[in-house]
C-alpha cells in the first residue's frame, strides 16, 4: 500500500516522555521530522509483514504435496498448455 503525499491524514499518538525524546533523537539525523521517522517505521513493518506472508506461502507450497522436478522442459510444457488454453476453441 503506497500512500501518496496528497492522500495523507493526521493521527495523534500519545507517548511517554522517554519515548517522545527517543523518537525526536532518532529523527534528527536521518529524517526531517518525527513524523517521517514514524512513517518509515511503519513502512518497515509493512515490508516485514509482506515477507512473513511470502514465507508462509512458500512453506505451504512446500508442504502441499510431492515435489516435482522443474526443468526447462517442464516450463516449455507449461507454456504450451497455457497457450493452448488461450487459443479459441474450434466450434465455439
Amino acid at each position: 500500500m503506497d500512500v501518496r503525499q496528497d492522500e495523507m491524514t493526521s493521527m495523534n499518538v500519545s507517548l511517554p516522555e522517554a519515548l517522545r525524546v527517543f523518537v525526536g533523537d532518532r529523527a534528527k539525523g536521518r529524517f526531517g521530522s518525527a513524523s517521517e521517522y514514524i512513517r518509515e517505521l511503519i513502512r518497515e513493518d509493512q515490508r516485514r509483514a509482506a515477507q512473513e506472508k511470502l514465507e508462509a506461502m512458500l512453506l505451504e507450497g512446500l508442504a502441499s504435496g510431492e515435489p516435482i522436478e522443474v526443468t526447462p522442459e517442464y516450463w516449455e510444457r507449461k507454456r504450451k498448455e497455457l497457450q493452448a488454453r488461450r487459443l479459441p476453441r474450434a466450434g465455439s
